[in-house]
């Protein structure tokens, strides 16, 4: 029972633990607090004001240094790099930067970097001021949207801002050729833009180039605009004759593109942004590629066609009316079996816009039916010479009527043959065949033994004419044919003489005058005698007229 407690000891026991002091913080601890939270809000604000930071790829950091290299946009610090880095695979640089915090919304989409460092290109001398400074890294920023983080820095400056007035165009082409970015875009000689990017496609095969077309100019192109490569100096020998073309001489020491509208095509209406055009070779190829709507025929040629080459013209008594698509076209073939030799096939194409009707509809089916019916009526192609100082041709189509009964239609490969005649060449050489044929026919012998003859003949007529002229020559040697040419002069001198003692001043003149007067005189009295024996011939004998006839009488007896 003396263990059991009492239950006055338990308030007891209760006083005395309320009554044990409290321990209390020390203010010693106050400043490692305070410190703490100041450390923390710096922390805190030095996150807050820090901007976002971006990763930068580059074929090569060049003039790149972390810490030092800044970023710029208009020529305001907007970033600094911290580090420079390879890849992962080490195939291009990294780099990664720290942007202000006001530049979220400069990290769009469409944002470019590039290095601005000394350069010396076709525009002159650019980025001088870096050469002390050294490089930088300018942003142009985009349009899209925020909130990207990597990017693609570019070795060579933009053409143009990415908020200029302005139109950028989309170019494919077959051709490697030597654009590059920065490259001029002319209209009739006027530079107008720029190229800005060109890329090649392997899978395709094909050449991708963007230009961009300030404005006012970009509404120059339009759907019937044609682009083509402006490589300075354009010289072509073919069918036409010769052509040169000479470019401005920004084109001919480093190309360009020019674009037109052709001439017989409408100016069309005015496109968007991003549009995408053939980029064709020269002026003459835009030009051909306006015929988009055409027949094709197969030429089955049995002559020659050195000198016909792909793009040749095609025409109608001298009217451009097609082109030559391919020399040879399909060479392996089969022949059709109704010719007996082999032909050299040529792809053709005949282009009905060329003849005007480029705004209207082209029924090719109709034209197919209409050379259907010509071919029947004679129609025929041939080669021709188009030019004797290189040697090239065209193909001429034209009415042969004396072969319209001859047409027999054919097909070759898919493809309907277009027929053909001899060429010029093959005529000639057909016309002087049958000349050697005919000559070889004739008798030769007795055209030689004549002609033998003939020569004996004119020999002998030779001999005669050189006998005669020795003695002409004789003749003419004697002393009497020598004097003949003074004695001549001795007789036309008395001639003149005597013609000058008959001159109106001379008395000879005089006597021969007065002799004609009087015998003028003598045949005016002699004019009434002469009436009267005219009218009555007996006055002659009678005196008088009216006196009666004598009786004549008896002769007398003795």
């Amino acid at each position: 029972m003396s263990d059991t407690p009492r239950d006055n000891e338990a308030p007891r026991d209760l006083h005395r633990a309320r009554a044990t002091p409290q321990r209390r913080l020390s203010p010693i601890w106050i400043v490692p607090i305070v410190a703490m939270l100041i450390g923390l809000w710096l922390v805190y604000d030095n996150y807050r004001s820090r901007g976002p930071s971006i990763t930068l790829t580059m074929s090569s950091a060049e003039g790149i240094e972390a810490g030092s290299t800044l970023i710029k946009t208009r020529n305001v610090e907007v970033g600094r790099v911290e580090r420079v880095q390879l890849s992962e695979d080490m195939s291009q640089a990294e780099i990664t930067a720290r942007m202000s915090p006001d530049t979220e919304a400069m990290l769009t989409e469409g944002s470019r970097f590039w290095v601005v460092k000394p350069r010396i290109g076709r525009e002159g001398i650019s980025g001088l001021g870096t050469v002390l400074s050294g490089a930088y890294i300018q942003l142009e920023p985009g349009g899209g949207e925020p909130g990207v983080r990597e990017f693609q820095v570019s070795d060579q400056p933009p053409v143009a801002p990415a908020d200029a007035a302005g139109i950028r165009v989309n170019l494919i082409s077959q051709l490697g050729n030597s654009l590059r970015s920065g490259d001029p875009v002319t209209y009739q000689g006027f530079t107008v833009g720029r190229v800005e990017e060109v890329d090649f496609d392997p899978e395709s095969r094909r050449m991708n180039q963007r230009i961009f077309i300030e404005s006012p100019y970009d509404r120059l192109v339009t759907d019937g605009t044609r682009f083509w490569s402006a490589s300075g100096i354009d010289l072509r020998l073919d069918a036409d004759g010769i052509r040169v073309n000479l470019e401005s001489i920004e084109a001919l020491l480093g190309g360009g593109v020019t674009f037109g509208v052709p001439d017989d095509l409408p100016r069309g209406r005015q496109v968007e942004d991003g549009a995408t055009f053939t980029l064709y070779p020269d002026e003459e190829e835009a030009r051909q590629g306006t015929f988009n709507r055409y027949l094709e025929y197969v030429l089955l040629v049995e002559d020659s066609v050195r000198g016909l080459s792909r793009g040749a013209p095609v025409e109608f008594r001298g009217v451009r009316i097609g082109t030559v698509a391919s020399v040879p076209w399909e060479f392996t073939a089969t022949q059709p079996e109704s010719r007996g030799g082999f032909a050299i096939p040529v792809l053709i194409r005949i282009e009905p816009q060329r003849l005007g009707i480029e705004n209207q509809e082209v029924d090719l089916e109709e034209w197919d039916e209409r050379f259907q019916r010509l071919f029947g009526r004679g129609l025929r192609a041939s080669l021709k010479s188009g030019n004797l100082l290189t040697g090239a041709m065209f193909v001429d189509i034209n009415f042969y009527r004396d072969e319209a009964d001859d047409y027999v239609a054919e097909n070759f490969s898919d493809r309907t043959v277009f027929p053909t005649t001899s060429t010029g060449f093959a005529q000639i050489e057909s016309q002087v065949t049958s000349l050697l044929e005919k000559l070889n026919a004739l008798e030769i012998e007795p055209l030689l033994a004549g002609l033998d003859r003939n020569l004996s003949a004119s020999e002998a007529t030779l001999t005669e004419v050189r006998e005669l002229s020795n003695s002409l020559q004789a003749l003419l040697d004697e002393p009497g044919t020598r004097n003949l040419p003074s004695n001549l002069n001795a007789s036309l001198e008395a001639l003149q003489e005597t013609l000058e003692g008959l001159s109106p001043e001379s008395s000879g003149y005089r006597e021969l005058t007065a002799t004609a007067e009087r015998l003028e005189r003598l045949m005016r009295d002699l004019q009434p005698v002469t009436r009267t024996l005219n009218e009555n011939p007996r006055a002659l004998l009678f005196d008088s007229l009216d006196a009666e006839d004598p009786t004549p009488r008896a002769p007398r007896s003795n």
